[in-house]
């Protein structure tokens, strides 16, 4: 009944006009960098976060969560019709979707998708809510030991997740804690690292490496690219499903929303990899996988509805232990973290409005999708006659009023433009910068947790493999590490990306 009562009190708060209102406008922007390539919502949520300061803490991660999952929805549409993937989790949807399509069942590929989306969404929001208080008070057992182990845990498969060389993914998780250590000790009062700079004394600005890494380094690539954009002149036919399609679309969108529910919690995972992990299986499994090639609509049912479901599920280890399951839920601490608000298992008693209210929020956003996406196919493909030249001087300068406005210093745009450059040279170098965003949260309070733990255990550094706990999370990631060095594992992993991309 707790739950019951619990979700009641969440939808009184998110069905608050103000709440409504930002839920929608998140959907709104979410659908639309969805469509339009070369937008993700890593970097759109990172070139949003200043606009958020003003805003009570629930409304602004109830608009960032809207644009996350609802680019998972617009990024189908422009993949499905012109063969061109807005989003990263969206790449599989090509496959199959486009050839559905070309055959005239263009109308059919995008009511699975829209509806295959909007179930997976629904059940992984339920699953958020039912496990999230019972993690909780799973966490609050946890001792800073045990934290620090979960938290390397974390680290070592956010890197060893990340697409190309395992080594490297490392150096960045390494470079991203080095990052989070520079400032002014809390225990010490000593400057670390802050090469005489009074502004690095607070730290390096989190909105300035998003911005930078990921706002700024994406403009820079998306300018060197030629744009091949060309909008459909054809109609999209009937949305309706014939009974076989259905019957097919069915088991795939249940296989999907498991899979994207149990990947999206994984540190490093998400909706890219969900949707990739479930095309593979569709391939091996489903009913039709004869027509893998030829337009399969589980190839389209089962990626969409995982890619979804991550998106939603990836909250839980977010709310429930203060740990982000990828780039989008750094972002995410960071945000709550400038609200001053830590996130972590004390969140459900601290916080009640925002976590259920954020829950809830979900449901409402799924609805808003659904009735966003399919009656206005037409509008968000004519989004895709803007020529980027026009759009990214505008960027720019919000980008810049952005970060400026923060404190109202202009060493924080230097900073944006440092970290821009070697976003895109880590692009070039083909440098992940997830895990050094995940690195640069986690590190401070893995810091934290490490000097407690030495604090009492009275310097003994057994304490860490003497809690069970602790030890079992040790373990795990000595595992996952030695085993992504093995030759023939690393090459398995690199095949299966290869073979989901």
């Amino acid at each position: 009944m707790d739950l019951f009562a619990n979700l009641a009190h969440g939808f009184s708060v998110a069905l608050t006009l103000n709440n409504l209102l930002f839920c929608f406008i998140g959907c709104i922007i979410g659908t639309a960098i969805g469509v339009l390539p070369g937008i993700g919502p890593v970097a759109t949520i990172s070139l949003l976060l200043p606009i958020t300061f003003g805003q009570p803490a629930t409304t602004a991660i109830i608009m960032l969560a809207g644009i996350y999952y609802g680019a998972q929805y617009g990024g189908s549409t422009t993949a499905i019709l012109l063969n061109l993937p807005g989003e990263v989790s969206s790449v599989v949807t090509t496959l199959e979707g486009y050839k559905m399509a070309r055959r005239g069942r263009a109308g059919a590929a995008l009511t699975v998708a829209a509806l295959g989306s909007f179930f997976a969404g629904s059940v992984a929001t339920i699953l958020v809510a039912a496990s999230g208080p019972l993690l909780t008070q799973v966490a609050l057992s946890f001792g800073p030991a045990d934290y620090f182990s979960l938290m390397l845990l974390g680290l070592v498969i956010s890197a060893v997740l990340a697409q190309g060389s395992v080594v490297k993914s490392i150096g960045m998780v390494v470079f991203g804690v080095s990052l989070g250590m520079v400032g002014t000790d809390v225990q010490t009062g000593q400057q670390r690292f802050t090469f005489g700079i009074p502004e690095l004394s607070d730290g390096v600005g989190f909105v300035s490496i998003a911005m930078g890494m990921f706002g700024i380094a994406e403009i820079i690539l998306n300018l060197e690219r030629p744009e091949a954009r060309s909008v459909m002149s054809g109609k999209v036919g009937s949305l309706m499903m014939t009974r076989e399609e259905f019957r097919r679309a069915v088991p795939a969108v249940l296989r999907g929303t498991t899979v994207g529910s149990l990947l999206g919690i994984l540190p490093g995972g998400g909706a890219a990899l969900s949707s990739f992990g479930s095309y593979m299986m569709e391939r091996k499994v489903s009913r039709g996988r004869h027509e893998f090639g030829n337009g399969a609509i589980e190839g389209v049912a089962g990626p969409e509805a995982a890619n979804n479901a991550a998106s939603q599920t990836s909250f839980i280890p977010l709310l429930t232990l203060g740990i982000p399951a990828n780039a989008v839920m750094a972002l995410m601490v960071g945000a709550l973290i400038i609200q001053g608000i830590q996130p972590g298992p004390r969140m459900v008693e601290a916080q009640p409005d925002l976590f259920w209210g954020l829950i809830a929020s979900m449901w409402i956003g799924n609805l808003m999708l659904l009735v966003i996406n399919l009656p206005m196919i037409g509008m968000w493909v004519k989004l895709l006659a803007v020529p980027y030249r026009y759009m990214y001087p505008s960027i720019m300068v919000f980008c810049a009023i952005g970060v400026y406005s923060l404190q109202n210093n202009v060493f924080d745009v230097y900073q944006t433009v440092v970290f821009g450059i070697f976003g895109y040279l880590c692009s070039k170098l083909r440098l992940e910068a997830a895990p050094m965003l995940i690195g640069f949260v986690l590190g401070p309070m893995m810091e934290e947790h490490l000097r407690r733990a030495m604090l009492l255990s009275r310097g003994d550094p057994m304490v860490f493999v003497e809690r069970p706990i602790s030890a079992v999370m040790l373990g795990i990631a000595a595992v996952a590490l030695i085993a992504m060095l093995m030759p023939n594992v690393r090459k398995g992993k690199d095949a299966a990306l290869a073979e989901g991309g």
